[in-house]
């Protein structure tokens, strides 16, 4: 169902005093979820680089001369070894990323319904992140067992032209309409740090309210500045900032996943447990996020042994 809440609505929010907001977050999240349980994920990068899109803060695109090799799809077996052990370490999803535009050729497709459908069998929760979809797309991805599509929306609609001009916004909320239409769990959230101000993150933030079908998970991610970017000088992004974001997430959108994506390497363990107890409950496991560096299992393992956190179960 539609969220009715206004975008001013969602600004006193946000503005609203910090300690406040944590603790009306938590309450929240207590009221939604089991306490202390967090969705364990593992994201792996199926084709590396070579994209033709401009976003400006993005290592992948072949327009930046960023030092990351290009890689063909992936084979199958290689996929599925990496879902195995992701599934050993105790991740319910594991969601596959491709560095292009949008599929064009159907044998490329076929290959990932393949991995699809071979993740799934696992008992994984199977979640890609393929750029633009057409709507036989989705419902071919739904049949072979897709559990989410991450789509992110990245920023406001007003700021999203000084980042990306490769694509528009209605590009992408088309692509998510398409989505939510197959009946696949919609992931979508944004990036700290990419220049935008305060009310361009309400603004992003209402958008998703708005959706014909509002999504299951939002990644909150803090932007990690890679040199031959664009945004290659960012600053980094302020924890208060995270958790004010995250705690704003989590009130608005009470049952969706909020997770603690992108930037979390970078995070010390006080300023991830403010984050969990701002209401985030999912978190992209292993080394890697696509090509930028991430926790590693055993830190995330001590962490959660420090703050009485357990992995959440799959949903399937």
């Amino acid at each position: 169902m539609k969220n009715n809440i206004t975008r001013e609505e969602i600004g006193e929010i946000y503005h609203s005093p910090l300690l406040s907001l944590i603790q009306r977050s938590a309450e929240v999240h207590r009221n939604s979820f089991i306490s202390g349980e967090v969705q364990v994920c593992t994201l792996l990068s199926i084709k590396t680089g070579s994209c033709s899109e401009d976003c400006g803060y993005c290592p992948q695109s072949a327009r930046y001369k960023t030092g990351v090799e290009s890689q063909k799809l992936m084979e199958l077996s290689t996929v599925l070894e990496s879902a195995s052990a992701a599934k050993a370490n105790g991740s319910t999803r594991f969601c596959m990323g491709a560095a292009w535009r949008n599929m064009k050729s159907e044998e490329d497709f076929e290959h990932v319904l393949e991995m699809v459908r071979g993740v799934s069998a696992m008992g994984l929760e199977v979640c890609s992140t393929l750029g633009m979809l057409t709507d036989d797309q989705a419902f071919r991805l739904k049949e072979a067992g897709l559990t989410a599509y991450n789509h992110n929306l990245d920023t406001s609609r007003e700021h999203y032209p000084n980042v990306i001009t490769t694509r528009t916004y209605d590009d992408r909320l088309d692509t998510l309409e398409r989505v939510g239409n197959a009946k696949i769990s919609i992931c979508s959230g944004g990036i700290l740090g990419l220049g935008e101000s305060h009310e361009d993150r309400i603004s992003m933030l209402h958008t998703l309210a708005s959706l014909s079908v509002l999504p299951e998970s939002i990644p909150v991610n803090a932007i990690v500045p890679v040199k031959g970017t664009p945004l290659e000088d960012s600053p980094r992004v302020s924890v208060w900032d995270m958790v004010r974001m995250i705690a704003t997430a989590r009130i608005v959108f009470p049952t969706a996943k909020v997770r603690l994506s992108a930037g979390r390497a970078e995070m010390s363990d006080v300023e991830q447990a403010l984050c969990f107890m701002a209401g985030a409950n999912s978190i992209f496991s292993g080394d890697k996020l696509l090509t930028t560096p991430n926790g590693s299992v055993a830190a995330d393992n001590q962490l959660f042994d420090i703050l009485g956190i357990s992995a959440m179960k799959p949903a399937n």
